[in-house]
């Protein structure tokens, strides 16, 4: 029985995880905010994926050193943190493979040595209470594990740990099917789901006992596996026999030595003494087989056939057992082996030749035999630690194929008479290995060193090829195809004269014409000029047309435009007026002593009278309204003081304003007194709110008018100080007031706070302290006063500069780009400003806020705001301001017919320019970025290297200053001939500024403030959560304060009280007290830089004590701050609602929640809005259904009774009855109505929507643009529930961007930031995160290469368009100041043009050619277009799109699948992990897996890929010579040197090591497995095979195999998602079968349709044959694809 439960609930955990694969998301574990997050690595998994690498040949501990080491490297130069966990128990699932028990061991031992990585080794197992400890401390955010093991047993163990990490909401991520580029790691990422987490615990017990009896059969597997090697020698038998082993090689080696000269004679004598041990055992078993003989003959029938198999395994053995001296001369050439590893350099090694015997039987056993001792002595290695052991190679303690080498040479040369010394220093150092070996092994006499070979047997099995020929492996001809071209010369041309050309002669170069021939056999122009990506962008409105219609929709836009904007910021618009604007001339400033005219005094008259009857007005307005606020703050002083502070607001005059507060001063004074006296005797606690109100009235009036301030309201001020206990700050302020002010010594107490002034302040008004703003005006914005570093800002965009902007968000950086936009308009009618956003939300939002604030009489033709995304286009190049995103922007710069629109374009504004990090689209910022001749503004709040980003842009600007004087020189020769067109349209162009700024400002508008939601009995409840309590002492010894750290005053009081508390004797404690502190001494008003300063001493202090060796009191310091909240083990989506209602309760609505789990964003909105409805559904009165259903039937008749009433009134027109009839039935109508409305509306308490926030019409406006909308329905119910939800707007790691949100600047003065859900040790990292550095991507694909040729060829302007493609070729952010990195970039552009001629897209001179339009319109999607293409030239459409029967333009069913399957093999290709083919889930309505191409696509498929592939070789042979050799024999992360000088006095060494040729490109420790450049012909080269240091892989080329392999050489099928969605046209079904999010699927099947239809515009407007059938099939498909789309 138990063993059955066992089995169910192993197949239970495997189904589970099965069923989650598909569902895991493909995308990169390390995101932006990377630097936070903790995680760990599975080390078996680790170890089973890099020894399952099909490039790896067994007993190859180098190479496989290598592959652990340069995946770790990948990981930690990415900025990865983690730590390595190797379970005890997991060493049992490895005594079925001996070779890989001593590569584990050395393993865990080299990471532990020769590495500064965190390597785990302490816990049992994954169901240990001690790793549920570890993981409830750290909280990791990930656990790498692979999915399958090398046997099933060790699968189940890597399930157990993936079900346990759930449960411990550790999100797994798989070892296998991972795909690295520059600055990401893409990988299948399973997260902890409730119902996942639930798993274990729901099952605990059968899983801890299933979990017993694995461990009980794997260690009975160590028993049986050991047995035929050690006999009847126990475990620990083994391990003392180790242990005697390495104490007599200390004792014959005191002065210590190498791990592999130590390994080397320790193992080889262990295994002969244990070799002989069996022997011995083998005689004695022999002896005794008379004895089984007769009991076999003597025994009873049923016990003779176990008798008979016991006596067949002893006859074998004694058949097969090799003698003892035939394994010492095995062990001598292991000992050689050795030395050849201890002497040769790696540079030697890697020529290697390649063996491709096997071993014999009998010598594999001894082999796996001398593994386990191996593994035996690395287990006693700790008895070493007082012995001088070097433990640097641990990485190098076996080289198979180099002792299959030797053993060749010994039992096949050397035996046909081929004799080659071994050199005296390697004869040497055998010769004492060897007599090492004698010594130890005293129980019988091992031979001499010579000769090696004693006996006869050949190790190795016969093989008609046992030497592995790498000169037969043909590598194509080195060589480029010479391409003439001026823009080719200014690029590469430094480099050319180094560089093997083919002749024009070669076969290659003659063989280029397939396009031609294709164009003549279907009469297609493959050459003609196609429409560009913005012409085929859907036009929201047709902007010329006069329909009326049109002009309606247009109209509704515009008002819903504008509406929109105003919602998000409330700026009245402006009218903008065109201003001639002269160029300046080099002429004297002018004197401030001019003469002023008559025009300006009359203006300057007007603006003062205008000023008084302004302040006349403000003043009548508050006479109006002062009584009614008088005596709301009587009645209710709290509500009293917001309507007065709204009239401050909407005031203009600071006369009426001082008015204003001085009223509101005397309330709060009055208050206060009440409050005071109406305390009872010995109530302590006051009411500290009018206290805080009437010094944020004394801060406004000492701070704001202190030119209005007479006597009296001094004397009033220091009285409420006096009131409030501050009778210091009183007489600072009014010296001469006296006792007698009516407050008596004794009532003083009653009355004061009872905290001196500065804690009282900093405590109590943190958020209302005053920010030091300037208080003179600027007249460039007269609405606004900027602070200095935005009027920094406003002087770069007048002086046409560009900058680099990083300040905090909310801070006002977004200023400067209006003031931008509003100055271009101002310019002219023509000059445009691009404003790029990263996303379409971003975008709308932009757009409506820039139509809402500025209005502009346009030409005819011309409007001031475009929006152009890749969805849709509105007035995007008849327009002045340009709201796009980098995709877009870049499709612009680069099509060859815009460039007369692009120099139109004065300033660009590029918002969030951090995404130039970004996961997706990176290298299209930098494109952009470097492409723009304009002035620029880049915008961001999280840059942490902005300097390198600003230097970057800046040699940008200095190459376009060069560029364009050339051009200007170019112009002014053209303008002396006569020729003046383009001088006037690029005069503001040419005028700019070249300098880059950086603008730095890193102080918020508001505080943020933290805290920790928990659940406690049902409800929630939240824990303040202090800054430093995320700290620790060794993070601020080693990093100081992370620098957006950033306290409020109230968490500064806190630090400096706690710091109080734990050192008594802190001798600075008085001198930082608040009320002592420099910078607040005999201060009224303390201002927010003052409370930074305090903070900023309190850091710096706290520091101190660290440094200064009082740790352990900062550390009680830290761990007080530290909350505790409660976790819960609730399902915290359930928790969702109760969360939002009690923020609503502490009214901090509105509020964002960002969710990390895209499936749960309209989950928990649509819990929330369940919540809200149940509620009211509880608080219904109980007849309010039935009146709502018989009001609606009511209803129904009304309106069937009008209708007849119509009929009735059009018969008989003039009977007045009649018509009062009809007029009775609309009356009761319409009373009908507004009664149902009234009983179905939504009370106020079960709603977070603000009614009054908009009037119904414009609601019903917002609700008829959503109506049509994917889910309309759903949202507009949830927003009549005051609820909406957005997805991918922000990722999961960026931390500060989310925060950054909280506190609405001109609203809010303190944001709230609440985590939810979030374990503490998260919380931790998240604070003390930094912000990631900006690194370049891989700037270059052969799509964009052939997109800059098509500018260069093609350019309507080719001095420009020369100077664009030179920028983006010469400027990526990868190899700025990175010279070695240029060169390579150089060869990868020379690659990419071999390409583009080879394939037809390019002629030798560059020039576009072909179907070079159609691959450069699907870029998007390389290398799908350019294999697209391939098929379309091979006239394999053509063949499949045959029509139901000649002359039809219809095509079957089955010939419309056939495309889709083509194309989604092209377009769709989305992989699933290789495990989930194991399923045997039932799929209801999909395929799921994705068939093979049709057979000819495949075949010409495979042509394609091996022409790229040869190519490619070729490529990386020529650029191999960049690759730094010195880095490439040495192992990446422990930087262990391989090098040294070659071996040249060894005639074996050189006969042995003769395989010079063929391994220039690939890494030397690749070679080691016998890998050779012949390999890069192979499909799906993993990208360590290649020489790391010249940075390219073979993701660089455009490469599609139809089959991809994970790690362990499983296939990863496609999912067919967009085939099966053809076939069914559910959304659902591909929820259900193939497992993916509906919003994800619904995308994804969105560009696939928009694929199909560029790939059909573009054939037809190639075509000239209107029936051609590939034509009309794709044309079929667009349409029902489409179709079938909208239906969803």
């Amino acid at each position: 029985m138990g063993l059955e439960e066992d089995t169910m609930i192993l197949n239970k955990m495997s189904e589970l995880i099965l069923s989650e694969m598909p569902k895991a998301e493909y995308s990169s574990i390390f995101n932006d905010f990377v630097e936070s997050e903790f995680f760990l690595i599975d080390g078996d998994s680790l170890l089973v994926t890099c020894i399952c690498e099909k490039s790896l040949k067994k007993g190859q501990e180098l190479h496989f050193f290598y592959l652990v080491e340069r995946y770790l490297v990948d990981l930690i130069s990415k900025g990865g943190q983690f730590a390595i966990i190797f379970f005890k128990d997991a060493e049992y699932a490895y005594f079925n493979f001996p070779e890989l028990l001593s590569v584990r061991t050395a393993l865990i031992l080299h990471l532990q040595h020769n590495s500064t990585i965190d390597v785990r080794t302490q816990f049992s197992g994954c169901l240990s209470q001690e790793w549920e400890n570890f993981l409830e401390e750290s909280y990791p955010y990930f656990l790498i594990v692979a999915d399958e093991g090398l046997n099933q047993l060790q699968t189940h163990l890597f399930n157990f740990l993936i079900i346990q990490s759930w449960a411990m909401k550790v999100n797994a991520v798989l070892s296998s099917g991972q795909t690295p580029d520059i600055l990401r790691l893409y990988a299948y990422f399973m997260p902890s789901k409730y119902n996942n987490q639930m798993f274990l615990k729901q099952n605990k017990k059968k899983i801890e006992n299933a979990y017993k009896a694995l461990i009980e059969q794997l260690k009975e597997c160590r028993v049986s596996a050991f047995k035929p090697f050690f006999g009847n020698l126990r475990w620990n038998n083994m391990m003392e026999e180790a242990y005697e082993t390495i104490s007599l090689l200390k004792q014959l080696w005191p002065e210590g030595s190498d791990i592999r000269r130590v390994l080397c004679v320790t193992s080889c004598s262990l295994s002969l003494r244990m070799y002989h041990h069996f022997l011995e055992n083998r005689k004695k078993t022999i002896s005794d087989q008379k004895t089984n003989i007769q009991q076999l003959l003597a025994a009873p029938a049923c016990h003779r056939q176990r008798f008979s198999a016991r006596l067949l395994y002893f006859i074998q053995v004694e058949k097969n057992c090799l003698s003892l001296q035939v394994m010492e001369d095995l062990c001598k050439l292991h000992c050689l082996s050795v030395v050849f590893r201890l002497h040769l350099p790696l540079s030697q090694r890697a020529c290697t030749r390649v063996i491709t015997s096997h071993w014999i039987k009998d010598i594999q056993t001894f082999l796996n035999m001398k593994n386990c001792c191996d593994y035996f002595i690395l287990n006693n290695i700790n008895i070493f630690e007082f012995w001088n052991l070097n433990l640097i190679h641990l990485c190098d303690l076996n080289d198979e194929l180099l002792l299959k080498n030797i053993a060749f040479y010994y039992e096949n040369e050397n035996d046909q008479g081929l004799h080659l010394n071994l050199g005296n220093a390697i004869m040497k150092d055998y010769e004492y290995l060897w007599n090492a070996v004698s010594e130890l092994v005293r129980e019988f006499d091992v031979g001499k060193p010579f000769p090696l070979r004693t006996t006869k047997l050949n190790f190795l099995k016969k093989n008609p090829l046992p030497i592995k020929d790498t000169s037969k492996e043909k590598m194509p001809n080195l060589g480029f195809i010479p391409v003439s071209s001026e823009l080719v010369d200014m690029f590469v041309g430094d480099i050319l004269k180094d560089l093997p050309f083919l002749k024009r002669d070669d076969p290659i170069v003659t063989s280029l014409a397939k396009h031609k021939e294709f164009d003549e056999l279907v009469h297609w122009h493959s050459h003609r000029p196609l429409s560009d990506d913005y012409d085929r962008t859907k036009c929201q409105y047709d902007e010329k047309s006069r329909d009326p219609y049109y002009l309606r929709n247009v109209q509704k836009y515009h008002v819903f435009q504008r509406f929109y904007g105003s919602s998000l910021e409330s700026v009245s618009s402006k009218i903008i007026v065109t201003q001639d604007v002269k160029p300046k001339k080099n002429s004297e400033p002018k004197s401030k002593k001019a003469n002023v005219t008559k025009a300006e005094i009359i203006a300057r008259e007007n603006k003062k009278r205008l000023f008084v009857k302004e302040e006349q007005k403000e003043e009548n307005k508050w006479n109006v309204l002062s009584y009614s606020i008088k005596e709301e703050m009587k009645e209710n002083l709290n509500s009293g003081i917001q309507s007065l502070e709204d009239f401050l607001k909407s005031c203009k005059s600071n006369l009426v304003k001082y008015q204003v507060e001085m009223v509101g001063l005397t309330a709060c004074l009055k208050a206060w007194k009440e409050h005071c006296r109406s305390q009872e005797e010995g109530e302590t606690t006051k009411d500290l709110s009018i206290a805080v109100q009437m010094m944020k009235r004394i801060h406004s009036l000492l701070e704001k008018y202190p030119e209005h301030l007479q006597e009296q309201d001094l004397q009033l001020i220091a009285r409420c100080l006096k009131y409030l206990g501050f009778d210091e700050l009183a007489g600072s302020l009014y010296p001469t007031q006296v006792a007698e002010d009516g407050i008596k010594e004794k009532k003083k107490k009653k009355y004061s706070v009872g905290i001196g002034p500065v804690r009282f302040q900093l405590q109590y008004m943190g958020h209302y302290l005053i920010r030091n703003e300037r208080k003179d005006p600027d007249p460039r914005v007269p609405d606004f006063i900027p602070d200095t570093w935005q009027r920094e800002l406003l002087d770069v965009v007048d002086n046409n500069e560009s900058a680099v902007i990083v300040a905090p968000t909310s801070s006002g950086k977004t200023y400067a780009s209006y003031y931008c936009m509003e100055k271009v308009l101002k310019e002219s009618n023509e000059g445009v400003v691009v404003y790029v956003a990263p996303t379409n939300a971003l975008v709308n939002q932009v757009a409506a806020t820039v139509q809402n604030r500025y209005t502009k009489n346009m030409p005819n033709g011309e409007c001031l705001c475009g929006v152009f995304t890749r969805e849709y286009r509105r007035d995007a190049l008849n327009c002045q301001v340009l709201i796009t995103v980098p995709a877009c922007l870049e499709i612009l710069l680069l099509a060859p017919h815009r460039q007369k629109w692009v120099k139109r374009i004065r300033y660009v504004i590029f918002d969030e320019v951090h995404c130039l990090g970004g996961e997706i689209g990176a290298e299209i910022w930098e494109h952009v970025l470097v492409m723009v001749r304009c002035p620029f503004l880049a915008l961001s709040a999280t840059i942490s290297n902005p300097e390198h980003l600003t230097e970057w842009l800046q040699s940008v600007k200095w190459y376009w200053k060069h560029a364009d004087s050339i051009i200007e020189e170019n112009i002014a020769s053209k303008r002396n001939v006569g020729n003046r067109a383009n001088f006037h349209k690029d005069y503001f162009q040419m005028k700019q500024s070249y300098k880059v700024r950086l603008v730095l400002y890193g102080e918020r508008y508001n505080d943020l403030e933290k805290h920790i939601c928990s659940v406690k009995h049902d409800d929630i409840y939240f824990d303040h959560f202090h800054p430093c309590a995320a700290l620790t002492t060794d993070h601020i010894e080693r990093y100081g304060f992370p620098c957006d750290l950033v306290l409020s005053p109230r968490e500064t009081i806190q630090l400096y009280d706690t710091m109080f508390e734990f050192w008594e004797g802190w001798p600075r404690a008085q001198e930082l007290c608040p009320e002592n502190f420099i910078h607040f001494k005999n201060k009224i008003v303390i201002k927010k830089m003052d409370a930074r300063k305090y903070e900023e001493s309190l850091k710096t202090e706290l520091t101190n004590w660290i440094k200064n060796g009082n740790v352990e009191e900062a550390k009680m310091v830290l761990r007080n701050l530290r909350s505790t909240p409660v976790s819960s083990s609730e399902n915290m989506i359930k928790m969702f609602p109760l969360l939002v209602e009690k923020l609503r309760k502490m009214e901090k609505l509105p509020a964002l929640f960002f969710l990390f789990k895209l499936g749960t964003v309209e989950q928990s909105a649509r819990a929330v809005s369940t919540f809200l409805k149940m509620k009211q559904e509880r608080e219904r009165p109980p007849k309010a259904d039935k009146e709502a259903h018989d009001m609606a039937n009511k209803l129904r008749k009304v309106k069937k009774s009008i209708e007849k009433q119509k009929i009735i009134d059009e018969k008989s027109q003039k009977k007045p009855r009649k018509v009062d009839k009809s007029l009775i039935y609309e009356a009761e109508h319409n009373n009908l109505l507004k009664n149902l409305e009234k009983n179905l509306e939504i009370p106020q308490e079960f709603s977070y929507a603000d009614q009054k926030a908009v009037d119904a019409e414009i609601l019903q406006m917002v609700f008829d643009r959503v109506k049509f909308t994917r889910k309309g329905a759903d949202l507009k119910a949830l927003a009549e529930r005051g609820i909406g939800y957005h997805h991918r707007c922000l990722n999961a790691k960026e931390k500060q961007q989310m925060s950054g949100r909280a506190g609405r600047r001109g609203q809010d003065l303190l944001g709230d930031v609440y985590f939810f859900d979030i374990p503490l040790p998260k919380i931790e990292k998240l604070i003390k995160s930094n912000v990631p550095k900006l690194r370049g991507q891989f700037p270059f694909s052969i799509s964009l290469v052939l997109r800059l040729m098509l500018l260069a060829s093609k350019g309507d302007d080719p001095e420009d368009a020369k100077a664009k493609v030179l920028s983006v070729l010469k400027h990526s952010l990868l190899s700025f100041k990175q010279p070695r990195i240029m060169e390579m970039l150089k060869l990868y552009f020379l690659f990419s043009l071999q390409f583009l001629v080879k394939e037809g897209y390019l002629d030798q001179e560059g020039n576009p050619m072909g179907f070079a339009g159609l691959a450069a319109h699907l870029h998007y999607h390389e290398p799908s277009n350019l294999v697209f293409v391939s098929f379309l030239v091979r006239g394999l459409f053509h063949n499949l799109c045959q029509p139901t029967q000649k002359g039809s333009k219809c095509f079957s069913q089955d010939v419309m699948e056939k495309l889709v399957l083509v194309l989604a093999n092209l377009f769709g290709r989305r992989y699933l992990p290789a495990k989930f083919q194991d399923t045997t889930v039932k799929f209801y309505q999909s395929k799921v897996f994705l068939e093979d191409l049709p057979e000819d696509f495949n075949a010409a498929l495979h042509e394609y890929n091996m022409q790229v592939t040869k190519d490619f070789a070729s490529f990386l042979q020529i650029v191999s010579k960049l690759a730094d050799m010195k880095q490439e024999y040495q192992l990446p992360l422990s930087k262990i040197n391989f090098t040294g000088e070659e071996c040249e006095d060894s005639q074996l060494v050189s006969h042995l090591m003769s395989c010079k040729e063929g391994r220039v490109a690939i890494s030397p420790f690749v070679c080691l497995s016998g890998n050779s450049d012949g390999d890069l012909l192979q499909p799906g080269t993993p990208k360590h095979v290649i020489l790391h240091t010249i940075g390219i892989n073979h993701s660089q080329a455009p490469l599609l195999w139809p089959e991809r392999f994970d790690g362990q050489g499983r296939r990863m099928p496609l999912n067919a998602y967009a085939l099966d969605f053809y076939k069914h046209g559910s959304l659902i079904g591909l929820v259900q079968d193939n497992r993916m999010n509906e919003g994800d699927a619904y995308e994804l099947l969105k560009d696939f349709s928009l694929t199909i239809q560029s790939i059909s515009v573009s054939l037809r407007e190639l075509c000239e044959n209107e029936e051609d059938n590939v034509v009309l099939a794709f044309e079929q498909l667009s349409k029902t694809f489409r179709e079938k789309l909208n239906k969803v």
